[in-house]
């Protein structure tokens, strides 16, 4: 079951919960055998051996949960340890899951001893959920849920951005219908003014801008590739090739003259993120000389790296380069113990 789309809390009947940012899993238990899904269907059991073995002590004889897959460490939540344990070596699955155990958080149970619950309303369900999750181990946890609009509230704006994508909001009554965007998703939207230090032309050879280079300064006056912008209507990525092509500037002297996201990472792994370049590498981009700033907004950030492209909003004319740094994206704090262990 999907969520749909929101900026506000929906009123009158609905349940709160947050919105956790991390693989959405589905666990099948049958007689000692688990079966890990993605929302995608990829089977995930192999690589979270320590959550199989949590899951086959849960003490019934068959069981489907929905619900998310974590890792916490140093009390935040760490998405790119989670990519990490997507590795195809046995030995590398079993070190990690000593190394960076995963939790999996359940949010609904669809499934209690060959009893469909598919049909039984939310509140019930969660009922049912709360009494077999009681005696779980700790790799298992039952997600927070309130009904009070206020704590709703605090969640999204204490702790959107530091392991918690928004809040999901499901009404009392609702039934679990698979594919349909029956839950309600809330999320603020969240900005940054970027420095534009260059962009890639589209592949088709045209004079259009598929994407725009961004960046921020760190204390060091270094500026940091950190990602881009995409996904412009074609008359804008024609208007902005009109723009932007004037302002070419040469490599030399360049802030990005010997490469950027050069330490790569996992998240390079996942489509649409920014990806690492060095002078070795076809030259696919055009630079621009680092004096145009632009206002994005912004789902999630790992680090100072945008997970995924993030959406042009406006130019600031009235922003200074320099005074684009990294200090707007505060590091997370510790939540764990308030939120999920609390």
């Amino acid at each position: 079951m999907l969520a749909r789309l929101s900026r506000e809390l929906p009123l009158d009947g609905f349940f709160y919960e947050p919105k956790w940012d991390g693989f959405r899993c589905l666990a099948f238990v049958a007689d000692g055998d688990v079966d890990l899904r993605s929302r995608h269907e990829r089977p995930l059991a192999r690589y979270f051996p320590e959550i199989v073995a949590a899951l086959q002590r849960v003490p019934v004889a068959s069981v489907v949960l929905d619900g998310e897959l974590v890792i916490v460490k140093d009390g935040t939540f760490q998405f790119e340890l989670l990519l990490a344990r997507l590795h195809p070596a046995a030995s590398r699955i079993e070190k990690l899951s000593r190394e960076t155990p995963a939790r999996y958080v359940a949010f609904d149970v669809l499934e209690i001893n060959g009893d469909d619950l598919t049909e039984v309303p939310f509140i019930e369900r969660r009922r049912r959920l709360e009494s077999l999750m009681a005696a779980g181990d700790p790799p298992l946890a039952i997600t927070p849920i309130t009904d009070d609009q206020l704590l709703a509230q605090h969640w999204l704006e204490r702790f959107q951005g530091a392991g918690v994508d928004g809040v999901v909001a499901k009404h009392s009554d609702l039934r679990y219908r698979p594919g349909s965007r029956a839950m309600v998703k809330i999320k603020r939207e969240q900005t940054l003014d970027c420095v534009v230090g260059g962009f890639r032309p589209t592949l088709d050879g045209r004079q259009m801008v598929a994407s725009l280079l961004l960046g921020l300064y760190d204390d060091g006056g270094k500026l940091v590739h950190i990602g881009v912008v995409a996904a412009f209507p074609r008359q804008q990525r024609a208007e902005l090739y009109e723009m932007l092509s004037p302002r070419a500037a040469p490599l030399a002297g360049h802030p990005w003259q010997q490469g950027f996201l050069v330490e790569g990472g996992s998240l390079g792994r996942l489509a649409g993120s920014a990806g690492r370049w060095t002078p070795g590498m076809s030259f696919d981009w055009v630079p621009l000389a680092p004096s145009l700033v632009c206002e994005v907004a912004y789902d999630q950030v790992d680090g100072y790296r945008l997970r995924h492209p993030a959406r042009f909003r406006r130019w600031r004319p009235d922003r200074i380069a320099q005074s684009c740094t990294l200090g707007q994206l505060a590091p997370p704090e510790p939540i764990v113990g308030e939120l999920l262990d609390g």
